[in-house]
């Protein structure tokens, strides 16, 4: 009798926990484009994806910053990991330029996104969820935009790289 009982009660709590698990999964949206082709994201990306898309001139440029950032994350007051990131900056027509003259207030204000996302636990942990780096991704395009103007089209993390210490 006294292994009967937690025995029941260990396959009680794994069918719980996994029937909990199955009806509490997001149903994923599927949008159907304007080819037929079935898309399976989020709908918050396929909007995003949309939304750049309606908005993206056919002339894109690539602005790849010349340095990478480095941004170290804190545990108790020490370094417990670096972050080190490269970033481009997409913008429409010939506005390579404007990147180049303003690249040390855009530099700034990216770090200061990037120190605040650390500081907040963003590169705590599994950083590269889907969450974490899509408000990565809004605080830099909000960045850019303060140092840019309307000449930005979107902020691109083209190396993401963490190294504990």
């Amino acid at each position: 009798m006294k292994f009967i009982l937690p025995l029941l009660l260990v396959v009680l709590g794994v069918g719980g926990g996994a029937a909990a698990g199955f009806f509490l999964k997001p149903a994923p949206v599927e949008v159907v484009d304007e080819d037929g082709t079935h898309d399976c994201l989020p709908s918050e990306t396929t909007q995003t994806l949309k939304a750049v898309e309606a908005e993206t001139p056919s002339e894109l440029e690539y602005v790849k910053l010349n340095n990478q950032f480095v941004i170290p994350v804190l545990k108790s007051g020490r370094v417990a990991a670096l972050v080190i990131l490269s970033l481009s900056v997409e913008v429409s027509g010939d506005q390579d330029a404007t990147v180049y003259e303003r690249e040390p207030k855009l530099r700034d204000l990216f770090n200061e996104v990037l120190f605040f996302h650390a500081n907040t636990g963003g590169f705590d942990g599994v950083f590269t969820d889907f969450s974490k780096m899509e408000m990565l991704r809004k605080g830099l395009s909000e960045a850019a935009h303060k140092a840019l103007g309307g000449t930005h089209v979107g902020v691109l993390i083209t190396d993401i790289v963490r190294q504990d210490a």
